[in-house]
């Protein structure tokens, strides 16, 4: 409880169960709440990094080595973690991929800074002096980059494997790589100012469990896993004229409820005789309409089902939103709500086919404007189709990044290596405290080439020491390759990221750490417990400002 003393008496500005945290109290207390979820995923870091299990209350099970769908389904209930976890969450958004190595650098800048809190140097001094070490560092990466063209198809697929390579779908990396590349390259546009978009929004992924992995495709159009509801309604068309349906082709139900008494069989079957000719009305705007195939978002009765085949035509029921949306693209059709408005001019068109091995719809756009499509993917089970899904989002991703962006850099640490020996140089030109803070930003980088060595059984040390001494001989590409475990070119060995992911993952990094340090004082409305060992990364837990469920809040094996 905190108080003031005024003419004598205290005045009350804090309830009883308040507690208040200053100074350096609180600026160990952020620290080691932020540095706890950087160690949750350090081990993930890189091709030979470890997966989490994680186990939510409802006994679902998620596998997987991706640092921003670890921190995601992890009870986090931090506040200064969950600044961490926003990095993650910012460098997804961004660039698709370095979600870890984005959480890692935040945490080691923190681990940094907090030794220079205990030299006496001032947290405005820090922030500041990695402010300058942020722009310096991206500056250098874009001076080190490499230029790449939207037709340079080798390299983009090598920018897709190497996001890949340390995930489920590393097995198969080569053929999801080049979909990757096939399904990037069929939605790039070229705008008028010379720049490419991609748009990812033409691209759906589907996922089907039974067969191998290897046998993931890439196809035009859409990919529709429904029955038709009726087995004697036609499944193939060569041009199909297309009806996309929110509204139930069902008899609609009164707002309220109401009772009817019926004194003979007759009364019942004037009611359903009226039903029934509501059902032949809808199904009769529909053949007005000239549709050949309906996809319906909702229910379709079974009256309605029959007067649908025998009109031969194709009816698919339940949906789902995003597929209907989709297909609103592929065949060049509005979504149509009232089916006493449908026309022909709602309609698009469509060749479909039907995989009865797959119980898969087929349905490719014939229309010249008509644009999209689906990336397949198999796996033989549900947890392993779930996180190859993963592997290939972030490698689409980080593809289209590269696309858009124009530039690459090498992996394996060698990235990070030369932008440290280039901040150690600039550190000089820096005057005041503020150069000690760029020495520690400097080495906080070099903590991706000392993690990847660890996660891979190797020497950090010594690895780290090797590759600074290429660097010092001028070999910009020098890093550490996991699978040789030697210090070499990387981007020769095939190791190549977007440099856009590596720029925003320092400038993420960077503004997370910086508003750590910028906190003093921490008010809880409740009992704050500061328990936690900083050294080993351990959280600050329980109490008002939240602890972090001991890390494995979903009762996650972290």
């Amino acid at each position: 409880m905190s108080q003031r003393m005024q003419q004598g008496q205290p005045m009350i500005i804090m309830g009883e169960d308040a507690q208040r945290v200053k100074d350096k109290d609180a600026q160990e207390y952020n620290i080691q709440a932020a540095r706890a979820v950087s160690e949750a995923v350090r081990s993930t870091l890189g091709p030979k990094g470890m997966d989490k299990m994680l186990v939510d209350s409802m006994g679902d099970v998620t596998i997987t080595n991706d640092g921003v769908t670890i921190l995601q389904e992890m009870d986090i209930d931090n506040p200064t973690a969950e600044m961490i976890v926003e990095v993650a969450e910012t460098q997804e958004d961004e660039a698709g991929d370095g979600t870890t190595t984005a959480v890692a650098i935040a945490g080691e800048l923190l681990k940094n800074a907090e030794d220079l809190l205990e030299q006496d140097i001032h947290p405005t001094a820090i922030i500041k002096g990695f402010h300058l070490a942020s722009q310096e560092a991206r500056s250098a990466v874009n001076e080190v980059a490499e230029s790449v063209e939207p037709s340079d198809s080798e390299v983009l697929q090598k920018v897709a494997e190497t996001s890949m390579t340390g995930k489920s779908s590393e097995l198969n990396k080569e053929l999801l790589a080049r979909l990757v590349v096939d399904t990037v390259e069929a939605v790039t546009v070229e705008a008028d100012d010379g720049s490419y978009v991609v748009d990812l929004a033409n691209v759906n992924i589907e996922t089907q469990t039974g067969r191998s992995t290897s046998e993931s495709e890439l196809l035009e159009g859409a990919v529709i896993d429904k029955d038709p509801v009726q087995d004697d309604m036609p499944t193939a068309f060569d041009a199909a004229d297309v009806l996309l349906l929110d509204e139930p082709i069902e008899i609609e139900e009164t707002d309220v409820d109401t009772q009817v008494n019926v004194e003979s069989p007759d009364q019942l079957q004037q009611f359903l005789d009226q039903e029934e000719k509501q059902l032949r009305e809808k199904v009769q705007k529909i053949v007005d309409s000239g549709a050949d195939v309906v996809f319906c978002q909702k229910g379709i009765d079974d009256m309605a089902q029959h007067y649908l085949a025998k009109e031969g035509i194709l009816a698919v029921r339940r949906t789902k939103k995003s597929d209907l949306a989709f297909l609103r693209d592929v065949v060049g059709a509005g979504v149509v709500s009232d089916l006493d408005t449908v026309t022909a001019a709602d309609l698009g068109t469509a060749s479909i086919g039907r995989d009865d091995d797959d119980e898969l719809f087929y349905v490719e756009g014939l229309d010249d404007e008509s644009h999209g499509v689906t990336l397949l993917l198999r796996g033989s089970t549900d947890h392993v189709v779930d996180e190859i899904e993963r592997g290939v989002q972030d490698a689409l991703d980080v593809v289209s990044t590269t696309v858009s962006d124009g530039r690459v850099v090498s992996g394996g640490g060698a990235i990070e290596v030369e932008v440290a020996r280039r901040l150690r140089s600039y550190a000089g030109s820096v005057g005041g405290r503020e150069q000690l803070a760029v020495e520690a930003f400097a080495d906080a980088l070099e903590l991706v080439p000392r993690v990847l060595a660890e996660n891979a059984g190797l020497d950090s040390i010594d690895t780290l020491v090797e590759i600074r001494e290429a660097h010092e001989d001028d070999e910009t590409h020098a890093g550490l390759n996991v699978f040789t475990s030697k210090v070499e070119n990387t981007f020769d060995a095939g190791v190549v990221e977007p440099a856009h992911a590596k720029e925003q993952a320092l400038s993420s990094a960077t503004e997370a750490a910086n508003l750590v340090l910028k906190i003093d004082d921490i008010i809880a409305a409740d009992e704050l417990s500061t328990s936690g060992d900083g050294d080993e990364g351990g959280a600050p837990g329980g109490g008002g400002m939240g602890g972090m469920g001991g890390m494995g809040g979903m009762g996650g094996a972290m």
